[in-house]
This record gives structure tokens, sequence and C-alpha cells, in this order.
């Protein structure tokens, strides 16, 4: 479990998130919040609340993920990517992206008018390795990866199910599950469980994130 403190407000979260990020990653986050906050307007990709906590309530949350990945693995230049399931707005796989732009980064959404926005801030953000796929995992045919995350894709035994196509012995699974992370992990069969455990959250003290051995 980790020892930090819970980030509880938005200059704490900036700060936590200039920790992983040089100058130019927190650039590419601030453009990324921009671009957000305005298709916001257009489309429901996060809560009105949300937008004014947006540093600690998304970013920070998205960041977090990377004190779970050895490494050797973020620092991995050889062509195995990262792959997140139901990016959605962006998290965790824009944000990650922004800080590993030199990180394979496939992201999945089969929502067409979120896959537009990914798109667009892909090519303005100009992250050259990340790519946007815009399909239902189960259509996409299986290549290895690195690491799967993914904030609000399916239950965990579903999520598993789907993505065990792409994984190989080594792929670690970092899966961000809110206040349901311990019931989700105990609902698996015990062969499963015993492949995972929970870490505390350091956005939401009653949050958890799953994460593989």
């Amino acid at each position: 479990m980790s020892d930090r403190a819970i980030i509880e407000n938005e200059e704490q979260a900036r700060a936590f998130v200039g920790e992983w990020g040089d100058a130019a990653a927190i650039e590419r986050l601030e453009r990324f919040s921009a671009l957000l906050l305005a298709e916001n307007k257009q489309q429901n990709l996060i809560s009105k609340p949300s937008e004014s906590q947006l540093w600690q309530r998304h970013i920070a949350d998205s960041v977090q993920l990377l004190q779970h990945v050895p490494r050797e693995t973020r620092e991995d230049r050889k062509g195995t990517p990262w792959l997140d399931l139901g990016t959605g707005a962006g998290f965790p796989g824009i944000i990650l992206a922004s800080l590993l732009p030199n990180i394979p980064m496939v992201l999945v959404e089969s929502r067409a008018r979120r896959v537009e926005f990914l798109e667009r801030v892909v090519t303005k953000l100009d992250l050259k390795r990340c790519r946007v796929v815009g399909e239902r995992l189960e259509k996409i045919k299986p290549f290895p990866v690195n690491v799967i995350t993914a904030r609000a894709f399916a239950p965990l035994d579903k999520l598993l199910r789907l993505s065990h196509p792409f994984c190989t012995a080594h792929t670690r699974y970092v899966l961000p599950k809110g206040r349901s992370a311990s019931d989700e992990l105990a609902g698996l069969k015990a062969r499963n469980r015993r492949k995972f455990h929970v870490e505390q959250s350091l956005t939401d003290r009653d949050a958890g994130i799953i994460v593989s051995l």
C-alpha cells in the first residue's frame, strides 16, 4: 500500500503530476485540459462538478497508475504497446501518452463521438506513438501488450476475460476500480484472485486500484 498522503486539492494534484512529467509533458496536459473543457460543452465527457477538480479527480488520478508499473516497463521503447480500454474522455490513456510520449499507446474506445475527440487530441498534442482504435475490444485482432489499464470499462471478471488474448507472461494490469475494488477482486475465482492485489488510490481514500502481481 502507498504511504503517500491523499491528494486533496488542485494544488496538490498539480504538484504530484509535476513529479512525473517534464515541462513539455505538463504543457501537453494543460493543452489537453483546455480541449477537454471545451469539448465537454458539446458532449458529456466528465461531470460538470468535476471540471473545477480536473487535475485531482482525473489527471492525477490517471498519473498515479504509473507508481504501479516497473521502471523498466515505463522506459521500454522497443515497440510493445500499452493498452487502455474504454478510454472515454482520455483517462488514463491520453494522460499516460502525454507523460510517456515514446511509449506506444493503444487507446480502445467504441463510442464514435469520443473516438473523434480522442483522435483530434492525439493530433493536436502531436502524440506520434499513440493511436485510437474505434472498435469493441472483442473485435480487435489480439497483439501482445506490456500494460493494460482501464478506468471504467467493465466489471473485473469480464475485463480479464476480454483482455486475456492480449496478455503475455509479463503483462501488468493496473485497474482503478474506485470503491468497488476489493469487492470485485473478492468476486474472482481463487486461482485468479491470487494474481492481483488492491492498492490505495491517492485521489480518494475510499477507492482502490487493482494491480497484478
